[in-house]
């Protein structure tokens, strides 16, 4: 038996933070608006336990990301494509949702086709500066698409497109710097938080540990260090080596990740981080100055576009990757901590960067539709 309600919609994105969080920040602004809300996502993928931690019921749909190569793997992928699109279609029969809101990649694309099939409303996100390959096959049909970036508007074949920003939990724009580092049980001083994303990144955490006994103990400075799951028992065991004792330091948080990123990213003054737009987005709403390093292989370099993004904006330090070792790495934060001028002038501009009404924008287009 169906179940009735006044207005349903359904939520989907998966696979990364960067398509899950946004898709999360509009659920929960469609929930406090008296909708009833399903999560579409993958179970295996992150976005299963983050939707149940909500309360959301959750909608599987099996799905992965398309091989690039033309092999049995990608046709036992397309077939499963259909599965899935076939199980999207039965969820939209099912429930019969007012709309669906998509943040692109390839979770998505199931219940993208499958409105396309059963003409069901939806609207589509971009969180990059280059949008995914699913948005810009998928958005023509779309009612309404939704761009954190400017720049990607050329890429999209949709007139009714607009430049929100990413959607961001409102705890961005509410919680204070004070009531961050209290949360944490950090003092009231200068703080460098270093993350390399959810899997972490190599050449980042290699620079880290070689110089956070400096910053730490010669400098003063607290350092939140996210060091990415696969990544955290080998870093605590170098660190053993090179700063003996670091556990017991006051001015350290090391973790293999955080969940309560809102915290850490309020908290800080100067972050390092790779260029994920929704990093970036939460770096810019929390007025942190920030060294940006983008992942060099990401799909169709968005990294390195959102990056440059920022930095044609006076918004961040920019460095390549390859040329992160641990003296460079200390030289150009020393070039921050050292000149507050510059702290400041990469803070503004961040600041003016945010973008805070990217969710209530994109509830009020899924509400009109």
């Amino acid at each position: 038996m169906s179940e009735t309600y006044s207005k349903v919609f359904f939520v989907t994105g998966g696979g990364t933070g960067g398509h899950i969080y946004p898709a999360m920040a509009v659920a929960d602004a469609l929930t406090s608006d008296g909708a009833k809300v399903y999560y579409v996502g993958n179970r295996h993928n992150m976005e299963f336990h983050l939707a149940g931690e909500k309360g959301y019921k959750f909608l599987h749909v099996g799905v992965s990301g398309m091989p690039r190569k033309l092999n049995p793997k990608f046709f036992y992928w397309g077939l499963r494509l259909v599965r899935a699109v076939l199980y999207s279609i039965k969820y939209i029969k099912k429930y019969n949702p007012k709309a669906v809101f998509a943040t692109g990649g390839y979770v998505s694309a199931p219940m993208i086709i499958a409105c396309i099939i059963t003409k069901t409303p939806y609207m589509m996100h971009d969180c990059d500066a280059m949008p995914g390959l699913v948005t810009r096959k998928l958005s023509s049909k779309a009612k309404y698409v939704s761009l954190a970036f400017n720049r990607a508007k050329k890429y999209i074949p949709n007139k009714h497109t607009i430049i929100t920003g990413n959607p961001i939990r409102a705890e961005f724009e509410t919680l204070t710097k004070e009531n961050a580092r209290k949360k944490l049980n950090l003092q009231n001083k200068l703080t460098v938080t270093i993350m390399g994303g959810s899997q972490g990144a190599k050449s980042i955490n290699n620079a880290t540990t070689e110089i956070i006994k400096e910053l730490v103990q010669d400098y003063n400075i607290q350092v939140i260090f996210q060091t990415g799951r696969k990544n955290y028992d080998e870093i605590t065991e170098k660190l053993k080596y090179v700063f003996p004792g670091w556990e017991h330091e006051n001015g350290i948080i090391l973790k293999p990740y955080f969940t309560d990123m809102i915290s850490v990213l309020k908290s800080t003054d100067i972050v390092v981080s790779r260029a994920g737009s929704l990093s970036l987005s939460e770096i810019c709403a929390s007025g942190c100055a920030s060294i940006i390093i983008p992942y060099p292989h990401a799909a169709a370099n968005h990294q390195r576009i959102n990056a440059k993004c920022l930095l044609e904006n006076g918004a961040c330090v920019y460095l390549e990757d390859k040329d992160v070792e641990p003296n460079k790495l200390r030289q150009i934060l020393l070039s921050v901590i050292e000149n507050p001028m510059k702290m400041n002038y990469l803070m503004q501009n961040a600041q003016y960067m945010a973008k805070f009404d990217a969710t209530s924008k994109i509830v009020e287009c899924l509400n009109s539709i």
